[in-house]
């Protein structure tokens, strides 16, 4: 019965993992257009500024599809843990660039930051985990 647990819990961490993935990659790269982008740049009233912004979460959603495809053919989840780290930081990250330089930054941004990162997070530790007892189970084998 745990076991089943176990499995449950690794399966429903790993399917919203594959859809932070998919949300991450696909909403980035929707922000190269205005007519697409689920996040408000106010791209006429701030210019230059705002389209930097615009295009830092387009070259971030570019980098998610790279290290992922990169941890799927190497079979190395655990780096995961690392993005889902920098994707929290990129909450105060992103406060602190609209502070500096005056721009409004969209209210979703933040918590699609944190959605994307604890769930980075969550997979990467669990792989660390897995990884971790699979090491220990061959080390004790005869």
């Amino acid at each position: 019965m745990v076991l089943t647990i176990s499995r449950l819990g690794k399966g429903l961490v790993a399917i919203n993992f594959y859809i932070a993935v998919l949300v991450l990659a696909g909403f980035c790269l929707l922000s190269i257009s205005d007519g697409y982008s689920v996040f408000d740049f106010n791209g006429d009233l701030y210019g230059a500024l705002d389209n930097n912004l615009r295009m830092m979460i387009v070259y971030l959603g570019m980098i998610e599809l790279v290290v992922f495809f990169y941890c799927w053919l190497s079979k190395k989840f655990q780096v995961m843990t690392l993005v889902g780290f920098f994707l929290i930081l990129m909450i105060e990250s992103i406060q602190f660039y609209g502070e500096v330089n005056t721009v409004e930054i969209d209210e979703s941004l933040p918590l699609f930051f944190l959605y994307t990162g604890l769930s980075h997070l969550a997979f990467g530790i669990m792989c660390i985990v897995d990884g971790n007892r699979l090491k220990q189970q061959t080390d004790e084998a005869p």
